[in-house]
C-alpha cells in the first residue's frame, strides 16, 4: 500500500537495548592492549574523556532528532541544518567509516586467531575471513535477527564471566590484589597528551550509539524517547567500557608484560580463566566479529550501489546488480579487496581511520544544533543559550580536540579522502551552481540495520 506507514511501538527500553547491541559490548577488548601501552595503563581515564565527549554529542543528536523526527544521521542533520554542500562532504567522510569497518573486523579476528594459533600466519586468517564474508554477501545470505541477538547475548555472557573471574582473582590476591586503585584515573606522571591520544582511539568503541535514530519513525513520541535513548546508550555503554577497562587493569596491571598488545585481552582471559575461558572468550569474540563483518560488508556494498544508482559514482560499475544473485557483486568484491588493506595497516592506524570519519560527523552534529536552534530559530534567551549554544559548542570542542589527537597517517588519509570528496562535489554541482546529489546514506544503512 502506498500510504502504509511504520508502526510506532518502540519505547526507551528496547531502543537502549538495540543501541547497546549495535555498539557491540566486546568492542572494549579490541583496543585495550594498544591503548594501555599508549596511555601507560590509564585506559579508564582515556575512556572517561571519550565518554564525556560522546555525552555532549549524544545530547546534540537528541536535539536534532527533535527538529527532524525521521530516520536520519549526521549526514541528514548537516544537510538540513547547515548546508547541502557541507552535508554531501560529511556524508562522503562518513563513507570512509563504512569502508573501513569490514577491514578492521578482519584485522581484529586475524590478530586474535593468530595469537591463539601462532603456527597459522596472520595473513591466512585475514584472507580466509575476507573470502568468507565476500562470498556470503555475494550469494545474498543474511544472518537472521534472532541469531544476531544470540550472538550479542553471548558477548554479554562473556563480559559477565570475565568480570566474575577477574573479581574472584583479585580477592584471592591476583594482579593488584585490590578492588580500588586511583592510578588508572589520576596519575601525575603520565602526560595528558598520552591519555588524550588513547581517547581518540577509544572513540571506536562508541560507534553506533546514534543508531537508534534510524527507528525514529517507529518510536512512540520520538521527540521525547529518542533523545533519552541516545543519551542512555552512550552513558551505559561508556560506563561499561570504563568498568571493564578498570577491572582489566586491576587484574593485569603490568601492561608492559603483554606479548602482543593487539591481542592483550586474550592474554588476560588466559590469566584469569585458563585455557577453557580463553577458548570461550575467543569463540565469542570471533562470532561477534563475523556477524559485525558480514553486516558492515553488506551495508557499505549497498551504500555504494545506492550512490552508483543515483549517479554520484559511475553507474556501470557501482550500480551493477548480479542477474542471478540479485546483489551488487562488483561493490561486494571491491569492499573485500579494500578489506585486504589490513595486511599493511596496524590496529592503531586502522582505528584512527574509522574515528576520523566519526569525529568529523560528531563535530557537525554539534554545529547543526547551533545552526538550527540558535541561529535560524533565534532561540537565544535564558536557558536556550545553554541548550543551543554552550553545550553543543563544548561538544564541538571535545570532538575537535580528539580529532587532532588521531594518528598522523589517519589524518593524512582522511584529509586526502576529504579532498577527493571536494573534487567530486565541484564536478557534480558544476562549481556549486546546483544542489549536490543525495548520497542515500541513511536509507541504505537503515535498511541494512533492520534486515
Amino acid at each position: 500500500m502506498e500510504n502504509a506507514k511504520l508502526r510506532r511501538s518502540l519505547t526507551v527500553f528496547p531502543l537502549v537495548l538495540f543501541g547497546l547491541a549495535y555498539m557491540a559490548p566486546t568492542t572494549v577488548f579490541s583496543t585495550y592492549g594498544v591503548v594501555a601501552e599508549i596511555t601507560k595503563g590509564m585506559v579508564p581515564a582515556a575512556y572517561i574523556i571519550a565518554l564525556v565527549g560522546m555525552l555532549f554529542t549524544a545530547y546534540s543528536y537528541g536535539q536534532m532528532v527533535k527538529a527532524y523526527p525521521v530516520a536520519g544521521s549526521a549526514y541528514t542533520f548537516t544537510q538540513k541544518a547547515l548546508n547541502p554542500h557541507l552535508g554531501f562532504l560529511v556524508g562522503w567522510v562518513i563513507l570512509l567509516d563504512y569502508l573501513f569497518l569490514p577491514m578492521i573486523n578482519g584485522l581484529l579476528i586475524a590478530i586474535y586467531l593468530n595469537a591463539y594459533f601462532p603456527s597459522v600466519p596472520f595473513s591466512v586468517w585475514l584472507i580466509v575471513f575476507v573470502i568468507l564474508i565476500t562470498a556470503v554477501n555475494i550469494i545474498g545470505v543474511k544472518i537472521a535477527t534472532k541469531i544476531n541477538l544470540l550472538l550479542v547475548a553471548f558477548q554479554f555472557l562473556i563480559i559477565v564471566i570475565f568480570t566474575f573471574l577477574s573479581i574472584k582473582g583479585l580477592l584471592n590476591g591476583m594482579g593488584s590484589g585490590t578492588l580500588f586503585m586511583g592510578s588508572p584515573f589520576v596519575n601525575g606522571d603520565i602526560p595528558l597528551s598520552l591519555v588524550l591520544a588513547g581517547s581518540s582511539i577509544l572513540c571506536l568503541s562508541f560507534l553506533g550509539f546514534d543508531a537508534v535514530t534510524t527507528f525514529s519513525e517507529e518510536t512512540i513520541n520520538p521527540k521525547k524517547m529518542i533523545p533519552k535513548a541516545i543519551f542512555l546508550v552512550a552513558l551505559i555503554g561508556g560506563g561499561l567500557f570504563v568498568a571493564i577497562s578498570y577491572i582489566s587493569h586491576l587484574v593485569y596491571p603490568n601492561f608492559q608484560a603483554f606479548k602482543d598488545p593487539d591481542s592483550a585481552s586474550l592474554e588476560i582471559a588466559m590469566y584469569i580463566g585458563g585455557h577453557l575461558f580463553q577458548s570461550i572468550f575467543l569463540a565469542g569474540y570471533i562470532t561477534g566479529g563475523l556477524a559485525s563483518g558480514l553486516s558492515a560488508h553488506a551495508s557499505v556494498s549497498r551504500l555504494l550501489y545506492a550512490m552508483g544508482r543515483d549517479g554520484v559514482l559511475p553507474k556501470k560499475i557501482f550500480g551493477h546488480i548480479h542477474p542471478k544473485f540479485q546483489t551488487p557483486t562488483y561493490n561486494i568484491i571491491l569492499v573485500g579487496i579494500f578489506a585486504l588493506s589490513a595486511l599493511f595497516v596496524d590496529l592503531v592506524t586502522a582505528s584512527s581511520f574509522i574515528n576520523f570519519g566519526a569525529l568529523v560527523a560528531f563535530t557537525f552534529v554539534n554545529l547543526s544544533v547551533i545552526s538550527h536552534y540558535f541561529i535560524r530559530e533565534k532561540q537565544r534567551k535564558g536557558i536556550n543559550a545553554l541548550k543551543y549554544l554552550i553545550l553543543p559548542m563544548i561538544g564541538t570542542s571535545f570532538t575537535i580536540w580528539l580529532w587532532t589527537s588521531l594518528d598522523s597517517k589517519a589524518l593524512l588519509l582522511g584529509l586526502g579522502w576529504f579532498g577527493i570528496g571536494v573534487i567530486m562535489l565541484l564536478s557534480n554541482t558544476k562549481m556549486f551552481s546546483k544542489r549536490p546529489p543525495e548520497l542515500s546514506i541513511d536509507s541504505a544503512i537503515e535498511k541494512e540495520i533492520k534486515a
